[in-house]
């Protein structure tokens, strides 16, 4: 199962898919329609999710908790980044513990970077470079699964659990809101940012798209835009919009 915005964990998750033979549900209906409804597998679980603020979105977590998941009880979790992960296990351990599952670990992949709200995006070639670097890890990391073996941990520094905690903690309350995002005169009225957003925040008044209150900054309708219409404050302007080339 993966959550995707711009296509990172969704190329990841079908890279996986492949190697693993199995059969892969993208989150994006699910999550924007509040379906809870259960679901059944007789293989072990993989979740792949970017990561926000050094652990997994908000959203993929309360989809989780919500959602009760049938038949086999290990679970793996593997989040893409541009960095790290940060101390995510804690908070993965616990999810898991909530929901009587075996945790299998997780690992991260490196893919470009897409939050344009604060970082700058690489062109096609670098990001092309980015995924290349990291098909191997994806391929190991899809044996463990085949094998079913509990992923390695990392050592976790100070740093990681302050990211992962007190950073997290603030970072969504402060950061993560739809006030910034405007459109331009550039602006066809196509439609396509209202359907790309996974919660349905953004609704069309007069064939401009109109920003709720209810965002998780996936950056999926600023990059998804095909006219590069949408801005994010001053943040965006002139910066590369990422979509994962592949």
């Amino acid at each position: 199962m993966y959550f995707s915005g711009t296509g990172n964990s969704a190329y990841v998750a079908k890279r996986i898919e492949k190697e693993i033979e199995g059969e892969s549900l993208n989150l994006f209906g699910k999550i924007r329609n509040c379906d809870y409804s259960y679901l059944t597998s007789d293989k072990p679980w993989v979740i792949v999710a970017p990561t926000y603020a050094w652990r997994i979105p908000r959203i993929v977590h309360e989809w989780l908790m919500k959602t009760k998941l049938c038949g086999n009880r290990d679970i793996y979790f593997v989040m893409t980044c541009g960095g790290s992960k940060g101390d995510a296990d804690k908070y993965l351990k616990k999810l898991c513990v909530s929901k009587g599952m075996n945790y299998k670990g997780c690992k991260s992949i490196i893919m470009p970077e897409n939050y344009i709200a604060l970082f700058k995006s690489p062109d096609e070639n670098e990001a092309l470079a980015i995924i290349e670097q990291s098909e191997q890890i994806i391929s190991d990391t899809a044996q463990y699964i085949r094998n079913n073996l509990a992923f390695p941990e990392h050592h976790v520094t100070f740093k990681d659990k302050f990211n992962s905690g007190l950073v997290n903690d603030i970072f969504y309350p402060l950061f993560v809101h739809s006030k910034k995002f405007y459109i331009t005169d550039a602006c066809i009225s196509c439609g396509k940012c209202e359907k790309v957003c996974p919660l349905g925040n953004i609704q069309l008044e007069n064939g401009k798209p109109i920003w709720g209150n209810n965002c998780t900054h996936c950056m999926a309708c600023i990059c998804r835009c095909p006219k590069e219409a949408i801005e994010y404050g001053k943040n965006s302007m002139g910066m590369i919009r990422y979509v994962c080339p592949k």
